[in-house]
């Protein structure tokens, strides 16, 4: 198959990615099917697909007809089935191989044989995520950044398995999606998590440790590093669940202590302060002050 026989796309996730992934596919031209689990996942995407249109457009980067034909392309079913007729599907489910391969299972007797499956994994190995398929030699990595629209980059990831016109596939889509990709082997975390990450980490690390408190590290950070957010008030943005996850992630492929969470992560995660989408992490969303 060839980037132009592509015309309807499945998204497989409602979440922040898929919901960002969906948003930006129809704002492509494509027909996107979302699948998720329920409604309630769809009514969530589906909000945050309009609020992100709705920014556009007071910012007059889109017109409202270009919102309207945007949510006009976009469908949703909590049957993988309707991905039937799609000629692409990217999975952006929660970030866990037994969900992920639970679904390509599910994905495999539904789509054609030709139909690449995308996997928007940010740690995961995608040639372990291919072996669990019954289509090893079309499932790629495509790694897309938060939040879609806005970012720029995609990661592009061939398993061993992997066939070159599926990688070539997985490339042009996403220069056809507005972005750039490059090209990544299959190493833990790719190129930018393999370096954020330990980063967001020692940040931490350096908070735990008392050398400096969260707005004065985020602060050196952006004033000596020229960074335009600080690792602590980005590990907030990202999620400081995420990071958690991957970093442990991480850590089990590689050993390398430098992709430990530290303590100081975990509390917060058992405590539920994750970062903007909970109102409180290392900041208080809520009061407007420091966490």
């Amino acid at each position: 198959m060839k980037a132009d026989d592509v015309r309807i796309i499945g998204v497989c996730g409602a979440g922040t990615m898929g919901a960002g992934i969906a948003q930006q596919a129809a704002a492509s031209g494509y027909q996107v099917r979302v699948v998720d689990v329920d409604d309630t996942a769809w009514k969530r995407g589906l909000g945050t697909i309009a609020k992100g249109l709705d920014r556009m457009l007071a910012k007059e980067k889109i017109t409202q007809a270009d919102k309207d034909a945007t949510l006009a392309r976009l469908s949703y079913s909590s049957d993988a089935s309707s991905l039937a007729d799609a000629d692409y599907v990217i999975e952006a489910v929660f970030e866990d191989y037994e969900v992920k391969k639970d679904l390509f299972a599910r994905l495999e007797p539904v789509c054609r044989p030709e139909v690449v499956f995308a996997t928007n994994t940010s740690s995961i190995s995608i040639t372990e995520i291919a072996a669990a398929s019954r289509r090893p030699t079309r499932v790629v990595g495509m790694h897309f950044f938060n939040p879609v629209p806005a970012m720029p980059l995609v990661e592009v990831i061939a398993a061993l398995q992997t066939d070159t016109d599926a990688a070539e596939l997985a490339t042009e889509m996403a220069t056809r999606l507005g972005k750039t990709p490059v090209a990544c082997k299959d190493t833990p975390g790719f190129v930018v998590n393999r370096i954020l990450i330990p980063m967001m980490i020692d940040a931490a690390r350096v908070l735990e440790s008392g050398v400096a408190g969260v707005a004065d590290i985020d602060t050196a950070m952006k004033l000596g590093a020229n960074m335009p957010m600080g690792p602590l008030e980005l590990m907030d943005f990202v999620g400081v669940d995420i990071a958690y996850h991957v970093g442990n992630v991480l850590y089990e492929y590689t050993k390398e202590q430098r992709f430990s969470p530290p303590t100081i992560m975990r509390k917060m995660v058992k405590a539920g302060h994750l970062g903007r989408k909970s109102g409180k992490g290392f900041y208080d969303y809520n009061e407007g002050e420091m966490a």
